[in-house]
């Protein structure tokens, strides 16, 4: 069996997924564990489920157990977002380094496989930064969202990292008890943890593509009042700390 050292954990939110998302994500799992190591059980699978959904159901779960025996799952009855999911998922895994994306593997198997190779090499954070070719095939409003949010981390926050949202990011243990200071439960945890770790552990951006098959969804106007009030504190947080 490979060490602690040596291991890596993939973490995903999961939260209304579609039919047959469990054949999909073994697949793609099996995908990167060979990409990272080539060896089986040197790279395993938290899956938290983020509220009850029809398609997260007992079968569901077990069907995904049958295609990813050592696959660990957290689950709870209410959705709570996916920063709450994230944490509940850092705070379970015990491998030297961890890394977080989306139920869909929404980044190329390179993409994830950059961010882990830099992982090992520089340790402290890994932050998939998205290049001007993402924006190509982003519905119009959330490319716009996009833009704006990296203006205002670069001009507002002044933060070294403007493309927070990224989906892709990898740490180890010095990251992780960062990680576990967050406190926002939705979509902008990713801000946070990337102001708390400003000037305390190196964070390394890595060039990241997207698979060309993603379907982007949707953004609800209350998950963006939300999101502009978290926002409003991570601001006002940054200017009490100046």
């Amino acid at each position: 069996m490979p060490t602690t050292a040596q291991r890596f954990q993939v973490i995903v939110p999961c939260y209304n997924p579609p039919e047959g998302w469990e054949q999909a994500l073994a697949n793609r799992f099996a995908l990167l564990q060979e990409a990272l190591t080539g060896v089986p059980g040197e790279t395993t699978l938290i899956v938290v489920i983020d509220g009850a959904t029809p398609n997260t159901a007992a079968a569901n779960t077990e069907r995904l157990k049958s295609l990813i025996p050592d696959v660990q799952i957290i689950a709870y009855a209410e959705n709570r977002g996916k920063g709450f999911a994230m944490r509940l998922g850092v705070q379970a895994a015990t491998a030297a380094f961890v890394l977080l994306t989306d139920i869909d593997f929404p980044y190329t198997t390179e993409s994830m496989r950059r961010v882990a190779d830099t992982l090992r090499e520089k340790g402290g954070i890994v932050a998939g930064n998205r290049s001007t070719a993402y924006y190509a095939n982003v519905p119009a409003f959330r490319r716009w969202l996009s833009k704006g949010l990296r203006w205002l981390l670069r001009h507002v926050l002044r933060q070294p990292i403007d493309d927070s949202q990224c989906g892709l990011k990898g740490f180890d243990q010095n990251g992780k008890a960062i990680f576990l200071e967050t406190t926002i439960d939705r979509f902008l945890f990713d801000l946070e943890f990337l102001m708390l770790a400003n000037g305390r552990v190196p964070v390394t951006p890595v060039p990241v593509e997207l698979r060309p098959d993603i379907v982007f969804t949707s953004l609800g106007w209350k998950i963006l009042a939300a999101e502009s009030g978290n926002f409003l504190k991570l601001l006002l947080r940054k200017i009490l700390r100046s």
